[in-house]
């Protein structure tokens, strides 16, 4: 019987197919081992199994009562229906939720749809319920199709056009012609900050009649009883006529747009190729399929795209949206930047091109596409120009000192962040050949070093382990008190030297002070690359990645109140750490970059950090015929120190990378051992320091 809110939940011994066991095959494509359950239970990743394709705002997924973030939980199993947008592993409740599906009996809107079996993989998503309708969907780039199949009796599909996770629905506009409606729907974004509008057209097939039914309602009754009701669906940030033509366009079968799609995902998944244990394989790319789900490409064939200011514009490149950068900026797009670069460059020049319509710290009031927030894009267009990206600086200037010119320093992690941004602005105007504005801007960021002495040298207080003391947004004075990236010298100097930097960044860790729930204190085990002791990075990484960990703090609460002891990365519903939040691939991302043996250093700067992969092989296409190999030597599990690393048949006496090192493709040979090599890694050091 169907519950209203409530759902009994038994566990069983058999879970299904969504464990890790379920896609790893000897024979199976990439697309074919991505687990899209990962992460799709509670607050455990707040991901979907919805049917996506690469970089695409249009994601058609199941709506649960009860639901997480992007509208759904594994062990739910009342469905409310079927909606077309989301992002995944956000906070604030989500953003997305338009235009809900859903097949009823008769003209019945309560029809109880209660989980039988289901069934998703990359690109497709199917369920079966008990009253015997089921349902299959897949999308392509902005274009998706549904199919619904019911008992043979009278059953109709009801579409809720007000539809959207946490009540964000602003207005929508329809018109129905025939089969065909089309309209635009405006909802809030993330935390209800702006407001995205999309155009949409749906055609259904097998349909008598669409009619209104109530508020924003419409009611498509099923004209034969034993055909199936297929629904293609149409998007564009610009308008109707686009988002038909998409449809117009479409292959002819939900199974053509399958096939096309799952080719699709192979083909970006396989540009790296990794060899090693299966299960870590099949982990490895249902993480990597995280990493390139967002941002959303916006802009139509022919360039024209729907700036945040509302206006049409054109573009000689292709055009994105959806950002949660003050999350992804640490992690997901220093991934694109290596792993991707045909992909990033336009992402980057995206982000350049908000900047002439009035760029906002969070999103605008007229977003093409559900989005969340942009601090921190001066350090990613840095970062974009540094690893070959061509970022017309000069263009966007003026706005990008307005920016820096307004930044917050009222709390102690604002101070910081602001630092970094400011120092990013110092760099790109040297780029510029403003070197007098420069010089101003380097001093600025280096008065990070004031606020550091007022709020994060004294670690004697009382409330240096407690969340949000001082002001602080998210975290503790001893997680923010390493956020100084771009100044890692500068930063020993202030902590009393190497030595006293070495030893409290070990009580950091012995004390379980870290969170890799969240993401302020993300780079600070790969600290441990930039002293005497990079043995110490090498372990953390393997730890966070595959071994037992004890977390002690969450976003919701301060040390040592249900502490956590396991491993942090399972590829199951129940994913992550509780609390720990994907965030449009932030945390699937940091482990893809280390598990293949490289971690940004520091964002703002093309290099890479060497650590031991996972795994016994590594093969990157880095495009243009260029293929970057990492061999794994005395390859074990459990062996993560490095003993030496060769490039190009050459030893390397250092413990990192650069871009162009890397891009340019070649041999890494890395040997690991069980024990450390405290002699690797400790010459011609990478350490990022100001210059003045």
């Amino acid at each position: 019987m169907c519950r209203s809110f409530f759902v009994i939940l038994v566990l069983v011994l058999t879970i299904s197919k969504a464990t890790a066991q379920a896609n790893i095959n000897a024979s199976s494509s990439p697309a074919d081992m991505v687990n899209v359950f990962l992460g799709t239970s509670g607050d455990h990743g707040q991901l979907s199994p919805a049917a996506s394709s690469p970089f695409n705002m249009m994601s058609i997924g199941p709506q649960t009562r009860p639901h997480i973030h992007t509208g759904y939980d594994y062990y739910a199993k009342e469905f409310e229906g079927f909606t077309h947008t989301r992002i995944e592993g956000v906070g604030c409740k989500g953003s997305g939720g338009n235009i809900l599906i859903k097949p009823i009996l008769g003209e019945d809107k309560t029809t109880c749809l209660s989980k039988k079996k289901e069934k998703a993989s990359s690109g497709f998503y199917s369920v079966s319920f008990d009253n015997g309708i089921s349902a299959a969907m897949t999308v392509d780039t902005n274009v998706g199709i549904h199919e619904y199949a019911f008992p043979n009796e009278k059953s109709s599909l009801w579409i809720d056009l007000s539809f959207a996770f946490d009540d964000r629905f602003v207005s929508e506009t329809h018109v129905i012609k025939d089969n065909v409606i089309t309209g635009y729907i405006d909802t809030k974004t993330t935390c209800s900050v702006g407001v995205y509008r999309i155009y949409y057209a749906l055609q259904i097939s097998n349909v008598s009649e669409i009619k209104s039914s109530g508020n924003h309602g419409l009611l498509a009754l099923r004209k034969n009883r034993i055909k199936p009701m297929e629904v293609r669906v149409g998007f564009s940030s610009v308008n109707e006529d686009y988002a038909i033509q998409k449809i117009e366009k479409t292959p002819p079968t939900l199974q053509d747009v399958k096939e096309k799609t799952k080719n699709n995902w192979n083909q970006l998944l396989s540009r790296v190729e990794v060899k090693g244990e299966k299960a870590r394989e099949a982990l490895f790319y249902s993480l990597l399929y995280r990493g390139l789900q967002a941002p959303y490409l916006i802009s139509e064939k022919d360039g024209t795209y729907r700036a945040i200011d509302g206006s049409k514009q054109k573009s000689d490149f292709p055009v994105y949206n959806g950002w949660a950068i003050w999350d992804n900026y640490r992690e997901q797009l220093p991934m694109l930047s290596l792993l991707y670069q045909d992909k990033f460059e336009p992402i980057a020049k995206s982000i350049a091109n908000l900047y002439p319509y009035g760029k906002k710290s969070w999103a605008t009031m007229h977003e093409p596409s559900p989005t969340v927030r942009t601090e921190h894009a001066i350090v990613v267009l840095l970062d974009a120009y540094k690893k070959g990206c061509d970022i017309n600086f000069e263009a966007i200037k003026d706005a990008l000192l307005n920016e820096v010119e307004h930044l917050d320093y009222s709390s102690p992690d604002k101070a910081l962040e602001s630092s970094y941004d400011t120092w990013a602005m110092a760099e790109i105007l040297k780029i510029t050949g403003d070197t007098v504005l420069s010089k101003t801007f380097t001093n600025k960021a280096l008065e990070y070093k004031a606020y550091w002495k007022k709020d994060f040298a004294d670690l004697s207080k009382d409330d240096v382990d407690k969340m949000q003391a001082r002001g602080l947004y998210q975290g503790t004075i001893w997680q923010y008190r390493w956020f100084v990236p771009f100044d890692v010298s500068g930063l020993k100097s202030l902590v009393g030297g190497e030595d006293v930097f070495l030893k409290q960044l070990d009580q950091f860790f012995d004390d379980y002070n870290y969170n890799h729930a969240n993401q302020p204190d993300l780079q600070v085990p790969g600290l441990y690359n930039a002293t005497k002791q990079p043995w110490k990075s090498q372990k953390l990484f393997r730890n966070i990645m595959l071994d037992t960990v004890v977390q002690t703090y969450f976003n919701d609460n301060s040390k040592g109140v249900d502490p956590y002891i396991g491993t942090i990365y399972n590829n199951k519903p129940k994913a992550y750490l509780r609390t720990m939040d994907d965030d449009a691939g932030t945390l699937s991302s940091w482990f893809v970059m280390r598990s293949i043996g490289l971690s940004p250093a520091n964002v703002g700067d093309p290099i890479y950090y060497v650590t031991a992969p996972i795994f016994k092989s590594v093969k990157v296409d880095m495009g243009d015929g260029k293929f970057l190999s990492i061999e794994v030597k005395n390859y074990n599990k459990d062996y993560f120190y490095i003993q030496s690393v060769t490039f190009n048949g050459k030893e390397l006496d250092r413990n990192w990378l650069t871009q162009k090192e890397l891009t340019q493709g070649g041999e890494i040979i890395i040997e690991t051992g069980a024990e450390p090599n405290k002699n690797f890694g400790i010459r011609n050091q990478w350490i990022s320091c100001v210059d003045k």
